[in-house]
């Protein structure tokens, strides 16, 4: 089996104001620093008029298939103060994240500014406190490794295809187009064995992707 490991269980928000200055804390689950960087991206486009927006994530920085059997990841990690004094904002979000022993997480600390200097330590309580209650908003769970699958068939074998699908209990999107498509989110350590059985079930007539 593949390690679990703690993340956020959801997307989640959470305000409070210091000294004038009103401070949001995101946060998100990802899995790729592709899905971490377009959060980022998602809450300075939503916040654009902020004064800052503080990124700190904890994510694989490879695919699972590309990691030995067991094997623990190699973690990304990456934070920017974004204009604020350098090690008052991103390396305090990042480290919340590190001590609450959170991966495969992404945070943003969004501040407008309320006219009073906070000062390095005033800043970095700041946006410690925001990562912190974004997370305890959102709710640390227990979770595995995933991959994502992508399973295409013709019409007459997709009603079995499902029907193998969700007798699994992944998470999946069907798309009906000239074929049938299936977007899975499977647990690494079940991917071979649910190949298996969609490859017996159709006679091999499955096509599965990574």
């Amino acid at each position: 089996m593949t390690d679990a490991y703690r993340t956020v269980a959801e997307r989640a928000t959470a305000r409070f104001e210091v000294q004038g200055s009103e401070f949001f804390g995101h946060v998100a689950p990802v899995d790729t620093v592709e899905a971490a960087e377009a959060f980022v991206e998602a809450v300075r486009g939503e916040y654009a008029d902020a004064t800052h927006n503080v990124p700190a994530y904890r994510v694989p920085a490879g695919e699972p298939s590309e990691r030995a059997p067991g094997s623990e990841p190699m973690l990304r990690e990456y934070s920017s103060d974004d204009g604020e004094p350098t090690g008052s904002a991103g390396k305090p979000a990042l480290n919340v994240l590190q001590q609450r022993e959170v991966r495969n997480v992404v945070a943003v600390v969004t501040r407008y500014y309320g006219g009073t200097n906070l000062g390095v330590g005033g800043l970095a309580r700041a946006y410690s406190r925001a990562v912190k209650e974004a997370v305890d908003e959102a709710g640390v769970i227990e979770e595995r490794p995933h991959r994502t699958l992508v399973v295409e068939t013709e019409y007459d074998d997709s009603g079995t295809v499902r029907g193998v699908i969700e007798s699994t209990g992944v998470e999946f999107d069907a798309d009906y187009g000239e074929r049938v498509r299936f977007d899975l989110r499977v647990p690494v350590a079940e991917v071979e064995a649910l190949r298996e059985r969609l490859n017996d079930a159709t006679s091999g007539r499955v096509d599965i992707d990574r």
